[in-house]
């Protein structure tokens, strides 16, 4: 049997965040255009709904119970995402407003925001809000609507729609191919193989599909950001598997050349991800349409 139990009231709420924020109930009171009495009734019910104490009630100031804490941290992005989504349909009656969205770094860098006039210049009602984050994004902590991340679309709970594969090719710097070649085979020095901390099997998995002896190993630097593995190539210390959308502008100034002409799909790449309760915005949706026109460009 399942119980349904209503959730608090908006107002209750934000007179806990206000209250919280501001430190007493007469402060919260001034700013929500309340009684310092109607606050302090909000908070009381809320405490009584809850059957906790939320606060610690001082002479001059009010100081947040743990379980008042706890519930604050759990409520405020639901509080943020409600005064975004107002704000967006007072201003734009629905047509459109913001989509905030969390993206990979390089994935961001290099391939998504080179497409981005496109879409503003076709969807002018859309207010693009992008942040960058390493992983996948966390909903929960994060006041973001959708995250293009690398993964293997599998999150339970959130809805993942496949954009982009990840094709892998390796590449070195002139200096570093005068000095050790020009390919990859099994005596290449394996410290000089750099390397991805998100995609620490990709060396070995290039060894098996290129057919070269041996295993890879783990031994070159590290790099978190692909970015940063791309700038450490080009600057000479090693070779570095990337795709091929990051590296035009290198490969067209001679600070990079390509040691393969084939390319390897690694078996994860890039999703749109987002809540169920966000899925069905309709920026999201007018954002993950374009998305999809882009896909294999």
């Amino acid at each position: 049997m399942t119980l349904y139990t209503r959730a608090p009231s908006t107002m209750s709420l934000l007179c806990l965040e206000s209250s919280a924020r501001l430190g007493s109930f007469t402060a919260a009171a001034l700013e929500l255009h309340l009684t310092q009495g109607a606050v302090s009734r909000q908070v009381q019910t809320l405490e009584e709904r809850l059957g906790v104490a939320l606060f610690i009630r001082r002479r001059n100031a009010l100081a947040l119970t743990d379980a008042g804490r706890y519930y604050l941290a759990e409520v405020e992005p639901l509080l943020q995402r409600l005064d975004r989504a107002t704000s967006t349909v007072m201003a734009f009656k629905g047509r459109g407003g913001n989509l905030s969205l969390s993206v990979g770094a390089s994935v961001g860098t290099y391939w998504l925001i080179p497409r981005l006039p496109a879409f503003t210049r076709d969807h002018g009602e859309i207010t693009l809000n992008l942040v960058t984050r390493v992983g996948p994004a966390d909903f929960h902590a994060a006041s973001v609507d959708a995250s293009l991340e690398f993964g293997d679309g599998k999150r339970p709970g959130l809805h993942s729609e496949f954009v982009l594969p990840l094709m892998l090719t390796p590449y070195a710097a002139p200096s570093w191919i005068a000095a050790n070649g020009e390919t990859v085979t099994m005596h290449t020095s394996r410290p000089s193989l750099i390397q991805h901390t998100t995609m620490p099997d990709a060396w070995d998995s290039w060894y098996r599909f290129d057919n070269i002896d041996g295993a890879a190993g783990r031994e070159g630097p590290r790099f978190e950001i692909m970015s940063m593995a791309l700038n450490a190539c080009i600057a000479g210390m090693g070779i570095a598997l990337l795709p091929p959308y990051m590296v035009d502008d290198a490969i067209t100034s001679g600070r990079l050349k390509r040691l393969s002409r084939r390319k390897m799909q690694y078996p994860k790449g890039y999703y749109l991800v987002c809540p169920e309760e966000t899925a069905q915005m309709q920026s999201l949706q007018v954002f993950r349409q374009w998305l999809r026109q882009q896909q294999g460009s």
